[in-house]
């Protein structure tokens, strides 16, 4: 079973929020359902990025190392060259 590390954009305020996931089309509906209490506020949210790995730990370390950068240039470089 593939895992996914993704970035969602808030259509709210432009906003992104970085997170992990083994089912990427129900985790982003949950978002825009308001399950999350970090996203519910900005909703609706779109998916900008993601990648595939092939374990849990790869796309959990994958999130940590973009949220370590703490850099809106980088999130946007990597939605760009995705």
């Amino acid at each position: 079973m593939p895992f996914y590390t993704y970035i969602i954009q808030s259509d709210t305020d432009g906003s992104f929020y970085i997170g992990s996931t083994h089912d990427l089309e129900l985790r982003v509906l949950r978002h825009n359902e308001g399950w999350s209490r970090s996203t519910k506020a900005k909703r609706p949210w779109n998916l900008v990025y993601f990648k595939e790995f092939q374990t849990k730990s790869e796309a959990l370390k994958r999130e940590f190392e973009i949220k370590r950068r703490k850099s809106k240039k980088y999130i946007e470089s990597l939605i760009k060259n995705a």
